[in-house]
């Protein structure tokens, strides 16, 4: 079995000094392929995330058996260490670029800026040239003209492709993708799709999409973690994610709506309080 890119066991965070449980023995590995997580708003699949990359606030207590990025145990790399892994072997896409994008920066001298971090000894048109050319990868025409470009003067979708150059210039072999898609329309959220799908497989890169849309998992993903309230409750392929067992994977598949056979009123989620039983919700992957 090939060794996995990340290894998480039984990971907890909590804030409040322990007492407000955020994340609760999540555990998973990842390999070269596209694994989504997916929950709604609060079950904790972004706090994972960060936790990957430290960058959750100092009053979060991180606990875990065991989170590993290939030979690095990610509990007891310090600030130093991490330097050297966020970005260069593990980048994060966030939600909306407009919030990650210095605004009084052109974008050619931020994505210049990454690479130049990473590879401290290349020269400036070495690094000018490298930006320019990660631009074309992620299929932004005129790159030139982009580069000259501030944030404020790029559309959604275009800044979202500058914020994925920007992970990809330094090479990285994770990536972790934060709802990169959710502030984007159809057509361009399709592109981007796309466009990940493309880099993914040609890079061999593994990949974490964070998530709330089913639907979107289901047709990009390889893998589904389903989490509620800080757990995973099921793990399983995303082709089979209709036929999922457990009772809050099967609510939320039923509250999407359909076209072609639309209820007259969505279906409510029913929540039972058992799933937040440590020895109920226990998934074993």
């Amino acid at each position: 079995m090939t060794e996995p890119l990340i290894d998480i066991h039984n990971l907890e965070i909590a804030y409040g000094g322990g007492q407000m449980r955020a994340v609760r023995g999540v555990s998973f590995a990842l390999g070269q392929e596209k694994l989504g997580i997916v929950g709604e708003s609060g079950s904790g699949k972004s706090t994972v995330g960060r936790a990957i990359m430290k960058l959750l606030p100092p009053t979060a207590i991180v606990r875990a058996e065991r989170m590993a990025f290939r030979d690095v145990d990610l509990l007891k790399a310090d600030e130093r260490k991490m330097m050297t892994i966020r970005g260069r072997r593990i980048g994060l896409i966030l939600q909306d670029p407009k919030y990650s994008l210095n605004p009084v920066m052109r974008i050619g001298e931020q994505i210049a800026e990454t690479y130049r971090f990473h590879h401290p000894k290349a020269g400036a048109k070495q690094t000018y040239q490298q930006a320019l050319d990660m631009l074309e990868a992620v299929q932004i025409r005129d790159p030139e003209r982009v580069a000259r470009l501030y944030p404020h003067e790029i559309s959604g979708g275009m800044g979202q492709r500058v914020m994925i150059a920007m992970m990809l210039i330094a090479e990285p072999e994770v990536l972790i993708a934060d709802e990169p898609t959710s502030a984007l329309d159809v057509t361009v959220r399709l592109e981007i799709l796309a466009l990940l799908d493309e880099l993914v497989s040609r890079r061999n890169l593994g990949l974490i999409f964070i998530s709330h849309d089913l639907n979107l998992i289901r047709n990009f993903c390889d893998r589904v973690l389903i989490m509620y309230a800080g757990r995973v409750v099921e793990v399983l392929e995303a082709r089979d994610l209709d036929r999922a067992k457990h009772p809050y994977t099967q609510g939320l598949l039923a509250s999407l709506p359909t076209i072609d056979n639309p209820p007259a009123r969505l279906p409510i989620l029913k929540r039972d309080p058992v799933w937040l039983d440590d020895l109920a919700a226990e998934v074993r992957l």
